[in-house]
């Protein structure tokens, strides 16, 4: 019965798009959400390593460079991403925050975010995915963007709904250069003079060095 419910749900929401939780995802990602109204997250799945799930990549001076959330390990066994745990035993919370305000305390609209950035590097969430949608929710708000989050019932097989992108959007190249429907656009970039465009970084790149112009941006990616 939860699935007839939830595949009816999906089927008679316009504009909606499936994606897996991520640590300040990509642009790529942001895009799929200018042009929908609901976004269904998906909590079922097992936790997949070397993803966007805890990891993200910013711009800094000596060129994109990846923050990685350490999670708890389960001893081989595999983990529904509901339930993956963060690991404190190293202060990735400092090293993220300096990687951070290194990177982007030049950028244009860095100031006018950093109180509403500082506090996940403050307070200690449990989960990877309580931290991951506070964050959603966040640059949700910050980009102008106006949409409904959903959470799916159960684990569906990829193929199975539409506007499914949980396993696409990811930090390989290739699925990058294989999405027909995302054009990265260029924007201006604090060490770009430097190190060259870097197309597809966090939301957090394009949130401080674009602000308000963020949703823009996002639906000019839009092929």
């Amino acid at each position: 019965m939860q699935q007839q419910i939830f595949i009816r749900l999906i089927a008679t929401t316009n504009n909606h798009v499936i994606l897996s939780t991520a640590y300040w995802a990509p642009v790529r990602y942001f895009s799929k959400l200018a042009t929908s109204s609901r976004i269904v997250l998906e909590q079922h799945e097992n936790y997949l390593k070397q993803t966007y799930r805890n990891r993200c990549r910013i711009a800094a001076a000596n060129g994109v460079l990846s923050l990685t959330v350490p999670v708890l390990k389960n001893h081989g066994e595999k983990m529904l991403i509901r339930d993956v745990r963060i690991d404190y035993s190293e202060a990735w919370q400092l090293n993220h925050w300096r990687a951070i305000v290194s990177a982007y305390r030049s950028s244009p609209f860095f100031e006018y975010y950093e109180d509403d950035f500082r506090p996940f590097y403050e307070k200690k969430e449990v989960f990877l995915f309580d931290l991951n949608e506070k964050i959603l929710r966040l640059a949700i708000e910050l980009a102008g963007l106006r949409m409904a989050i959903d959470y799916t019932d159960q684990f569906h097989e990829q193929g199975f709904l539409e506007n499914d992108f949980r396993y696409s959007i990811t930090p390989k190249a290739q699925q990058l250069i294989a999405d027909t429907k995302f054009k990265p656009q260029t924007y201006y970039q604090v060490f770009a003079a430097n190190n060259g465009f870097a197309a597809n970084l966090s939301i957090l790149d394009l949130l401080c060095n674009e602000g308000p112009n963020t949703l823009q941006v996002l639906k000019s990616c839009i092929a």
